[in-house]
Parts: structure tokens; C-alpha cells; sequence
């Protein structure tokens, strides 16, 4: 399954609604693997210029794009995804 890097920036509304019910994290993440298929394989809260380093799976790009437009249409979070590429996927086809 394709991985995608989604660094993520809350805006003030993100943040204040984290503050008062931190769980919303986890919500987010059932939200995203129920609706848009799209698991979160790790997530890391970040010091910097990102709130939030999460690495995902999903079917293809569009998914992850479809999910993340979502999300941003919330005006919570603003993000910026990558998609991974295995370093052996990489060497096999520079071979």
C-alpha cells in the first residue's frame, strides 16, 4: 500500500479545539481510516514549523488528496502531504 508523509499546521481554531478535547486527535485519525480510507501508521507532534508529522497509507494519491481536502474544508488544519517512495523501490528502478 502507498505511504504519504502529511505534515500538518493547525490554525488557531485547531489548536483551541485540541486544548480543550485532545482526543480529537485519535477522532480524526477513525475519521480518516472510516471515511476516506486512509490509516495513520504513525503520527508525531512536532516542534517547528508543523504541529504534526503523520505517516499514512492508502490506495492511491487521490485518496490521501480527497481526505486532506477535507480536512483543510474544516479550517482546523492546513497540510502538506508526500508521497513516500521505498528507497529498494527507488535502486530497483535505477537499475
Amino acid at each position: 500500500m502507498p505511504t504519504f508523509i502529511v505534515l500538518s499546521t493547525l490554525t488557531d481554531d485547531g489548536a483551541e479545539t485540541l486544548v480543550k478535547n485532545p482526543e480529537r486527535i485519535k477522532e480524526v485519525n477513525q475519521e480518516l481510516e472510516q471515511d476516506f480510507g486512509v490509516k495513520v501508521v504513525a503520527q508525531y507532534a512536532v516542534l517547528g514549523p508543523y504541529d504534526f508529522v503523520n505517516i499514512v497509507e492508502a490506495e492511491d494519491a487521490l485518496a490521501v488528496a480527497r481526505a486532506m481536502l477535507h480536512l483543510g474544508a474544516r479550517g482546523s488544519v492546513k497540510t502538506t502531504t508526500l508521497e513516500a517512495i521505498p528507497v529498494a523501490d527507488l535502486i530497483a528502478k535505477l537499475k
